[in-house]
């Protein structure tokens, strides 16, 4: 599982012209499921997006989480992380886990992920050709990969 993480100081999910999902300052996570993902994949990255440290504290350090800040996060499915651009131009999907499958179990993750963590939790529409708007605050983006933690 693939998550990429950006602290915003606001980002808004559009689908046909309408918005359907918005935040202020938070988090706004792109989250991509490969066809070996579980349920450990799952608790790792919710874990690890619950406890980053990357907000300011009252000396304008990045010292405090998503929590203890008191943001709201956005969580968008996107497929296309598990992108390989290796070979030729045109990326691969393979990796990739199935819509059928991947579905399901972004509707999962979002369910685990409001229960662990109780942060208020916006999400896109998955499938959806989403407008994805983002104002980057820092700017600060971190890649977080299930993988590399087993």
């Amino acid at each position: 599982m693939r998550a990429v993480v950006q602290r915003v100081r606001k980002a808004s999910v559009t689908v046909s012209g309408e918005k359907i999902s918005e935040i202020d300052r938070g988090l706004l996570v792109f989250i991509g499921f490969s066809q070996e993902d579980s349920g450990k994949d799952s608790d790792y990255i919710i874990g690890k997006v619950d406890s980053l440290r990357i907000f300011p504290d009252e000396n304008d350090v990045m010292n405090l989480s998503i929590g203890e800040y008191g943001g709201e996060v956005l969580l968008v499915s996107q497929f296309t992380l598990y992108g390989d651009a290796r070979k030729g131009r045109r990326p691969s999907y393979s990796r990739s886990m199935k819509p059928s499958f991947a579905e399901p179990f972004y509707k999962n993750f979002i369910e685990l992920f409001k229960n662990k963590t109780g942060l208020k939790t916006k999400t896109g529409v998955f499938g959806a050709d989403m407008d994805v708007e983002i104002l980057n605050w820092g700017p600060i983006t971190i890649l977080l990969d299930s993988e590399k933690n087993f």
